[in-house]
């Protein structure tokens, strides 16, 4: 099982960063944080990188759930959701897969709440054109 989930898309980064917001937003997800890697890189090490980009999305009602089965689950949180320009000029998409990352935390019972996050993740992912 793979610990990501992806999609490649021919548009403009920007464009991508503003549609998976967007599609976010519609499964109930938030952006809480919003780190320019590329810019960050170039600043603290004079590092040259393809745009690249980490949203750190959170669906409150499914975090505090979750929070409540796992208390240290803020170790695993906010679901990562990285944007970046690839060799040939496109924007991949990628998304942790919650399902692979919370196995981790052996706790069967968040499980269904993993599952439901992957299918709003995915539904997301596959919304983006």
């Amino acid at each position: 099982m793979s610990y990501y989930i992806a999609k490649t898309l021919a548009k403009s980064f920007d464009e991508v960063v503003a549609d998976v917001t967007a599609q976010l937003k519609e499964q109930g997800f938030g952006v809480l944080t919003d780190i320019d890697v590329q810019g960050t890189l170039k600043a603290k090490i004079g590092a040259d990188i393809r745009k690249y980009r980490i949203l750190g999305a959170c669906n409150p009602r499914i975090a505090h759930e979750a929070l409540l089965k796992e208390d240290r689950l803020g170790v695993l949180l906010p679901c990562n959701v990285i944007v970046r320009e690839t060799v040939d000029k496109r924007v991949e998409v990628a998304m942790i897969d919650p399902v692979s990352s919370m196995e981790r935390t052996d706790n069967p019972s968040l499980a269904p709440v993993a599952e439901r996050v992957r299918e709003l993740l995915s539904a997301a992912l596959e919304r983006l054109q």
